[in-house]
């Protein structure tokens, strides 16, 4: 299996073009081995070092610019749906909106060596009301280091690869192997690293008794009730001073989360399933004092601790008895 040597002889700089464009549309392929290997290339002479280097940068750019005025236009509910796409826990939108207020040029020309950043870089630009000249020039510059050093480093493997023919005949029988190898631990990687942020999750859960202790003590703790209105009707009672919130309304007024305290999150549903993933919502904007509750509300009212009742408002039973 010869790909993607062969392919790219055959198509070349159209498929260079429209492979770094749809991965830098933060669809499921990344750009870096279609760019090694055309780099590789280009030290046999088979394609030329510059128009490889131009079809990357003109593709990357072009999908940038996309992103750029859909965060302009659509702003947080766009950076919210990347944060789902994005399996990138480390990179968070509330880090980049920092970063990116504070030095933004220098943002946008490292943005494309790091994980996750490549990714919120270009809206969160445009949703800071950032020119859009301004954007091109910035972002051009770090996309043009970026393709460059891709291409540099396959094309130095290239020449690794000429100086020796029997490497250059393995590389092109297995490239096509190596390449889907890659592309599946790329995935796999960052699988691995959502499911770690999810024990770690796990481990930082939060005992009812020490709840109550850091309640009795007159400690500052944010607590938030995640259950459907439907669950309070028969039982209108929650932790003392919880919030009611679903888990996207949290998640979209989670500027006034506050960030001196932890956050105890609690729901009804097995193993806190709704309160663990609305906690990994909240790291990747950037609240990092989130603790599910272990066993939730069922737990807490089985230890006979104190409830507050929920005063329904005509409003919302007239709204729960509609659905």
């Amino acid at each position: 299996m010869e790909f993607p040597t062969h392919i790219l002889l055959a198509y070349g700089y159209l498929l260079l073009f429209a492979w770094v464009l749809i991965g830098q549309s933060n669809l499921p392929l990344p750009a870096t081995p279609i760019l090694l290997a055309a780099g590789a290339l280009t030290a046999e002479h088979e394609l030329s070092f510059p128009l490889a280097l131009a079809a990357g940068v003109l593709a990357t750019t072009v999908a940038d610019s996309a992103w750029f005025l859909v965060g302009r236009r659509y702003g947080h509910h766009v950076l919210r749906i990347l944060c789902k796409l994005s399996m990138e826990p480390t990179v968070c939108v509330r880090r980049t909106q920092d970063s990116f207020g504070r030095r933004r040029q220098a943002t946008l020309l490292i943005a494309k060596f790091v994980p996750g950043l490549a990714t919120l870089a270009p809206p969160v630009a445009g949703q800071n009301g950032m020119a859009y000249g301004e954007f091109l020039l910035f972002d051009g510059l770090g996309v043009t280091a970026w393709v460059g050093s891709l291409l540099a480093l396959g094309r130095l493997f290239g020449d690794v690869l000429g100086r020796d023919p029997r490497l250059l005949d393995w590389a092109g029988r297995f490239s096509g192997a190596l390449l889907i190898l890659g592309i599946a631990g790329f995935v796999v990687a960052r699988i691995v690293r959502r499911r770690m942020v999810l024990r770690e999750l796990a481990a930082a859960r939060l005992e009812p008794e020490e709840l109550k202790r850091q309640l009795d003590a007159g400690e500052p703790v944010y607590i938030v009730d995640l259950r459907h209105p439907l669950e309070l009707l028969p039982d209108p009672f929650t932790l003392p001073g919880a919030l009611l919130f679903s888990p996207d309304s949290l998640a979209h007024r989670h500027h006034e989360i506050p960030r001196d305290r932890d956050i105890v999150l609690f729901c009804t549903c097995p193993s806190e399933a709704t309160a663990a993933k609305t906690a990994m919502t909240l790291i990747k904007l950037g609240i990092e004092r989130v603790r599910p509750l272990r066993g939730g509300y069922d737990e807490w009212k089985r230890l006979g601790f104190p409830l507050d009742q929920v005063q329904m408002k005509p409003v919302a039973l007239q709204t729960i008895q509609t659905l």
